[in-house]
This record gives C-alpha cells, structure tokens and sequence, in this order.
C-alpha cells in the first residue's frame, strides 16, 4: 500500500486512459456530490470502471452516509473501493464493514486551520472500521470538503500520520511542483491529486502535468523508503 498514487476527478474514458498510461494506480471517481456538479454519469463512471479494473482501482468519491446506499451504489458502479468525504457516523461506518466487509473504505479527514484535535477524535472513533483515511483542504469561502486547490497546514497530516493506525493519504492542493516536497514532509502512504492537474482552460487532466506528478511522487517514495531526502 506504500507509495500509491490516485488521480481523482476523472470525467470521460479518455482521461481515463490517460491516467493509466502516465502511471497512476487508483483514479477517483466524484459521484452523487452535494452540489450536484458531477463531471459524467454514473452510466459512464461504470463503463470507465469496467474497463480499467483490475489493473487500476477504481474509487468513488462521495458524500453518501448511509452504509446500505454506499453497498448499494458501489456494487452498481463495480467498484471496491470509496472515498466517503460526507459525516459518516461511526455506527454507518461499524454497519457498512459488516454488510460490505470487502469494500475497501477511506474516510477523509478534512484539514481547517485549527481543529487537529477534532480530526484526532475521528481517526480515534473510526479506525477500526476503515482501511485509509484521507486528508483534504477545507475552502472557508465555499465550504467545500474537497476538489479545492488549496493547500493546508501540511504538519497537521504529519501528525496524523504519526497518531493513525491506517494508513493515511494526502490530499489537498498537491501538483507536479509540490508532491515531493509534501511525502517528504508528511510520510503519507498514498497521494492524491484533481484540480491541480487540470489544464486551468479546458478543465481537463494535463498530460505532461500527470506525468510529472507520477514521476517526482514515485521519486519521493523511493527516497523515503530509502531513508533519503527528496
């Protein structure tokens, strides 16, 4: 699980492929969203997953909180993996590893200036029913959970790296030109990256922007794992 790189956002087969072909491991899929802004269908979003499984996981990434829709809805979509970014209580998340115990879960954990100690709290109540958590950046001016381009106190993730069971995967406003510097500084297990990939025009994945975060996130990975700096 060491080393994983998602590139979430995903909005047609051929950024799909894309995403494939420059080296990333999981892609994400951002689905049944509060604001309702999907980039593709849920129709479409299973025919990528068929598609590109199982040599690539595909994630979804929601803001459902009922374990027996998220059983529901990851088992029309073909996935195994998701990526739950709502308030899921700890009695939803005790109840969909016992109804789906082969979802393979990951609970965000979303970073605002001050509130390690409520992010501690959640890694506390909901470790034993998750495989991963995730970091991600809140946008005060939105409210918006995730997908913000921003970045957060990087030493918050660090820490809780440092205090979780799991594994922990970094989010948040990462690109091509900062992704080493961040494993370097959080140790995470996984990245993730969406809006900063994109071409900022077109709002579609950046070939040589994939490629590079892949090639200094892989770089950084070894470097840890060896004990150096990136």
């Amino acid at each position: 699980m060491q080393g994983l790189i998602q590139v979430a956002g995903v909005i047609d087969q051929a950024e799909a492929d894309l995403i494939r072909e420059e080296g990333a491991d999981w892609l994400g899929f951002a689905l049944r969203l509060p604001a309702k802004n999907e980039d593709l269908t849920e129709e479409e979003a299973a025919a990528i997953v068929k598609e590109i499984q199982p040599e690539h996981r595909g994630v979804v990434i929601t803001y459902l909180t009922d374990a027996e829709e998220i059983k529901t809805f990851c088992a029309e979509l073909g996935v195994t993996a998701i990526q739950l970014h709502g308030d899921v209580t700890g009695e939803e998340l005790r109840k969909l590893r016992r109804i789906a115990p082969e979802l393979f879960v990951l609970k965000s954990l979303v970073v605002k200036n001050d509130n390690l100690d409520e992010l501690a709290g959640i890694v506390d109540e909901a470790a034993e029913w998750v495989d991963m958590f995730i970091t991600d950046t809140f946008n005060p001016a939105t409210g918006a959970k995730g997908a913000t381009g921003l970045l957060h106190d990087w030493s918050i993730s660090a820490e809780l790296v440092r205090i979780s069971p799991k594994p922990l995967m970094l989010a948040g406003g990462l690109n091509p030109d900062n992704v080493a510097a961040a494993i370097t500084e959080v140790r995470p297990a996984a990245v993730d990256a969406h809006t900063g990939l994109e071409d900022p025009v077109t709002r579609r994945k950046d070939r040589l922007k994939v490629r590079k975060f892949v090639q200094e996130a892989r770089r950084a990975f070894a470097a840890l794992e060896a004990g150096e700096k990136a």
